[in-house]
C-alpha cells in the first residue's frame, strides 16, 4: 500500500473515506465527459456524484434504485396534487419532502415485512440524499416541464449507476490505494474537456439529417 495511504490510516483516517475521496475526482470527471462529449445532461454534476455515493451506501444497488424511483414517482404525484392549492415554492417543497420521507419509510417497512432485510436496513445517509433530490426535481419541472424533468432524472440515474460500478470496481480501488496520485490525472483530462468545442455524440444523432454527407 502507498506510503501516503499508510500515513493516513495510521493517523485515524478511515479506509472507506480515503477510497471515496480518491475516487471522487474520477467520478466527477466521468460525469463531465458524459455531459461535454456524450451530451447526457442529468441534474448537473453534483447530483449524479452524490447519488453515486448514495448507491454505494445502500446494501445493494437495486435497493438504491428502488428508493430513487420511489422518490421521483411520489414527488411527481405530490406535485400534481399540490398544484391546485397554489402554494409558494418553499412550503410546497417542504410538504413534498415530508410525503416522500413517509413514502420511503413505508417502503422500508414493506421491505421488512417481505423479509427484504437489505432494503429495511438501508442507512439514513442514502435515504436523505435521495429525498433531497425532490427539490432539484421540482425546480426543473417548474422551469422546463415534467417531461424534461423525467428525462434528466433518467439520465441522472444512468450516470449514477455507471458511477456506482466504477467506484465499486475492485481493480480500480487496488490501483488507487497503491498509486493515489492517479486521481490527479483527472485534472488534465478536465482541462481537455473544458476546451472541447466539437459536437456531442447526441448532437450527431439529433442533427444527423443535416450533417450527413450529400
Amino acid at each position: 500500500m502507498n506510503q501516503f495511504i499508510t500515513l493516513a490510516l495510521t493517523n485515524g483516517v478511515p479506509l472507506d473515506t480515503l477510497i471515496l475521496v480518491l475516487i471522487l475526482p474520477i467520478i466527477v470527471t466521468m460525469i463531465a465527459f458524459f455531459r461535454q462529449v456524450v451530451g447526457i445532461k442529468a441534474f448537473g454534476i453534483y447530483t449524479p456524484a452524490i447519488i453515486t455515493f448514495a448507491l454505494l451506501a445502500t446494501n445493494e444497488i437495486r435497493y438504491g434504485i428502488t428508493i430513487f424511483i420511489t422518490v421521483i414517482i411520489v414527488g411527481t404525484l405530490t406535485r400534481l396534487l399540490l398544484k391546485q392549492f397554489r402554494l409558494l415554492y418553499l412550503p410546497r417543497v417542504a410538504i413534498m419532502i415530508t410525503i416522500v420521507g413517509f413514502s420511503i419509510l413505508a417502503l422500508l417497512i414493506i421491505g421488512g415485512i417481505y423479509n427484504r432485510t437489505g432494503l429495511a436496513s438501508v442507512s439514513i445517509f442514502p435515504i436523505l440524499i435521495m429525498i433531497t433530490l425532490v427539490e432539484k426535481f421540482v425546480a426543473v419541472q417548474i422551469e422546463k416541464g415534467g417531461r424534461a424533468a423525467m428525462v434528466l432524472a433518467l439520465e441522472t440515474l444512468i450516470i449514477s449507476v455507471i458511477g456506482y460500478y466504477i467506484a465499486s470496481w475492485d481493480m480500480l480501488i487496488r490501483i488507487i490505494l497503491h498509486y493515489p496520485w492517479i486521481s490527479l490525472l483527472t485534472l488534465p483530462i478536465n482541462i481537455f474537456l473544458g476546451k472541447w468545442t466539437g459536437l456531442r455524440l447526441t448532437e450527431y444523432f439529433r442533427f444527423r439529417q443535416i450533417i450527413k454527407p450529400r
